[in-house]
């Protein structure tokens, strides 16, 4: 029964969401032969104010870009 915990920077579009969702759900049929009816997806979106790497946000990295 996987359970595969995503965390992802807000801003993909509900399509791309639902791509990610069955590639997840893909790759745990071939790599553990899990059951998709028992494959649970949680994507958590974050905020780009609360993402950070480097001791900077995406929001700032993108303003800094401008």
């Amino acid at each position: 029964m996987p359970l595969i915990d995503v965390s992802i920077a807000r801003g993909r579009t509900p399509e791309q969401l639902r791509s990610l969702i069955n590639e997840l759900h893909q790759a745990a049929e071939k790599a553990v032969g899990a059951v998709p009816e028992n494959t649970t997806v949680i994507i958590r979106e974050v905020e780009h104010e609360h993402w950070s790497r480097g001791n900077q946000t995406i929001a700032e990295r993108s303003a800094a870009a401008k």
